[in-house]
């Protein structure tokens, strides 16, 4: 009868040991190998050059140089739009790898939201 009853009570110790491989949660992306691949709706922005971006939204209110970043800040009365532009390992121009999107407020807003007005002013 003990024997019963030390099994029941080591099992939960047991479970826990069995598996230790991390699952995905249902719903959420896959990681893929280039953060560029993951930026849906915002391929007109993502892995840009400065100049492309120029040719999109007009000067930028902000051109700051970081080296190795650049970071160019577009706004709107509809949101501020913050492209960092890094270079790339095969070499060229600094291209568009990050972007961050706010109200003047610093109220968060939809990435996708406000590079389409950015593009209607």
């Amino acid at each position: 009868m003990k024997a019963k009853f030390l099994v029941l009570f080591s099992l939960p110790a047991l479970a826990a040991c069995a598996s230790t491989t991390a699952t995905r949660s249902p719903g959420l992306p896959a990681v893929s190998g280039s953060p560029l691949n993951s930026v849906v709706g915002l391929e007109i922005v993502m892995g840009k050059t400065a100049d492309q971006l120029t040719r999109l939204f007009g000067n930028p209110q902000l051109d700051i140089s970081e080296p190795p970043a650049r970071k160019l800040q577009f706004a709107s009365g509809a949101c501020i739009l913050d492209a960092y532009l890094y270079p790339q390992e095969s070499g060229g121009a600094q291209r568009v790898t990050h972007i961050d999107t706010r109200r003047s407020d610093g109220a968060a807003v939809d990435r996708v939201s406000c590079v389409n007005a950015l593009r209607l002013r």
